[in-house]
């Protein structure tokens, strides 16, 4: 099954009684934008809210960690989802944040979710139905089970590099990748992992919508990618590797694992490696 659900697939669904839509919107810090009051202002009918920066582990310095299965769960219920629940995920960027909580949702066992390809911009372009205020949905009975084989930590991510299969692609774009542009995230180091490729997120979408699958393999390919080998997608704090993740799945990977603490860890770690240029 394609990790996407186009607009009239979605518009064709709504009111299912199964059908659970997420509005995962999320900005970059410093952008001036309130993603839980834009989605009250204007939301796809049916849509709730998932905050990204709520949803994960208070006890982490680190940005939107995942949460443990058990805080994710009690979250997931308070939005309506059921174990039987079809999740579609959108955004208000067409393509950028949603990416990371069909990941979340995948991490934690719940395999029966889409991301909305094009997002709420395609769907407003389409002139298509929308909402307003914040909708309270009825408890759902979410139960998650942590699929380990999804995330890595810092330890898995070093053996890596050191050789033991696992390609690192790192989703940033390739001058923060090069070590010259600096980091959005305060006292951060600037370059990159020792041995792992750059594939700039932006570059597998066209007009916030993912590329099809040809494209897509072009694009791998050319990043230097060997599509028979198992990848590990990063970036700054594990949100744009999900975007890689979704375009790898797209090409029949599904088991592309995303570090969660991506640069946000790696870049603040004392002992871990980096380099700069290309």
């Amino acid at each position: 099954m394609d990790p996407m659900i186009s607009t009239a697939a979605l518009a064709e669904r709504l009111g299912a009684a199964e059908l659970v839509i997420i509005d995962a919107t999320w900005f970059m810090p410093g952008t001036p934008r309130d993603a839980r009051a834009e989605h009250a202002e204007r939301r796809i009918p049916g849509a709730v809210f998932f905050d990204i920066d709520e949803v994960s582990d208070e006890e982490s310095p680190l940005p939107h960690m995942l949460p443990s299965p058990a805080v994710f769960a009690a979250h997931a219920r308070r939005l309506g989802v059921h174990p039987n629940s079809e999740i579609v995920v959108y955004d208000a960027q067409g393509l950028f944040s949603a990416a990371r909580v069909w990941w979340s949702f995948r991490t934690m066992g719940h395999d029966r979710v889409r991301v909305l390809d094009g997002g709420l911009p395609a769907w407003l372009a389409e002139g298509r139905p929308v909402e307003t205020g914040e909708r309270t949905p009825l408890p759902g009975r979410f139960e998650a089970r942590l699929d380990a084989g999804l995330v890595r930590d810092l330890a898995r991510v070093r053996a890596a590099l050191a050789g033991d299969g696992e390609q690192l692609l790192d989703a940033r774009s390739a001058a923060r990748f090069r070590g010259e542009a600096p980091e959005p995230r305060a006292g951060l180091r600037s370059g990159h992992m020792p041995g792992a490729l750059n594939l700039p997120f932006d570059e597998v979408l066209g007009e916030g919508r993912l590329l099809p699958a040809d494209a897509l393999e072009r694009r791998f390919r050319t990043a230097g990618v060997d599509l028979g080998r198992p990848v590990v997608t990063t970036c700054g704090s594990g949100l744009t590797a999900a975007v890689l993740a979704l375009a790898l799945a797209r090409l029949g990977a599904w088991r592309t694992a995303i570090y969660d603490g991506s640069w946000s860890e790696w870049g603040a770690t004392d002992d871990t490696p980096v380099v700069s240029g290309p």
